[in-house]
């Protein structure tokens, strides 16, 4: 009798810890959209040209401070300094939103595109989130087939930088807008396994995939929907 309610007592612990964790990792990432919006705000009046100039270099410059931020916000994944971290990691993410953005408030239904965008987004997040909290299924075999999809859709955005391809960005934004879906789910789905015990780690690989994702879908409605009249 004494070992259950032992076991008992363990479960309900570790059960609590994980809620805490996932309910962290919410709250963080919507404090994240206020940075966001604000550098996205600002974005939209800068000038971009020195990465039109030479976009392979803006390239690199910009994953240089991106992965730096990356590597700092997990250098302290569990104290306070890695949740202002990542308020300042998610302005700049939406300061890089600038060029999409104006590029997409050319076309006459602009607006009404990135708030699309942006509505389809939330929805598959929420859908994603739900199945992975529900679901009794294990995913992990669901990781391996990511890491290989990242390896790939790397390649192909290094090598489309060259090949400037409308086609294959389409492409590559449809492959991305998949990826990220399926990598909401499975990185949820982990949080809610107890895999991940920090909620500043979670909230930023999450964020990762829900800025993917929103960016590949207004591509897409730009090339499909845009009216430029």
């Amino acid at each position: 009798m004494q070992p259950d309610l032992h076991n008992t007592y363990q479960a309900s612990t570790v059960g609590l810890a994980r809620n805490k964790v996932l309910r962290n990792t919410y709250g963080l990432l919507g404090l994240s959209m206020i940075p966001t919006i604000m550098g996205a705000l600002i974005g939209t009046h800068l000038n971009f040209a020195f990465m039109a100039a030479s976009p392979i270099m803006g390239m690199l410059a910009i994953m240089a401070v991106f992965y730096g931020l990356v590597f700092a916000i997990e250098k302290n994944r569990n104290n306070s300094l890695g949740v202002f971290l990542m308020l300042g990691f998610t302005f700049m993410m939406g300061l890089l939103l600038g060029p999409l953005l104006q590029f997409a408030l050319r076309f006459s239904n602009g607006g009404q595109l990135i708030m699309t965008a942006g509505a389809a987004t939330a929805l598959v997040f929420a859908v994603m989130a739900g199945i992975a909290s529900t679901t009794k299924r294990d995913l992990s075999a669901l990781g391996s087939f990511l890491t290989v999809g990242a390896i790939v859709l790397m390649v192909a955005v290094v090598a489309n930088l060259f090949l400037q391809m409308p086609g294959v960005q389409l492409a590559i934004a449809a492959a991305f807008a998949l990826f990220s879906s399926l990598m909401i789910l499975w990185q949820v789905k982990v949080v809610v396994d107890g895999g991940e015990t920090s909620y500043v780690s979670a909230a930023l690989s999450i964020y990762i995939s829900i800025y993917n994702l929103f960016t590949s879908l207004l591509q897409l409605l730009l090339a499909f929907s845009g009216d430029r009249d």
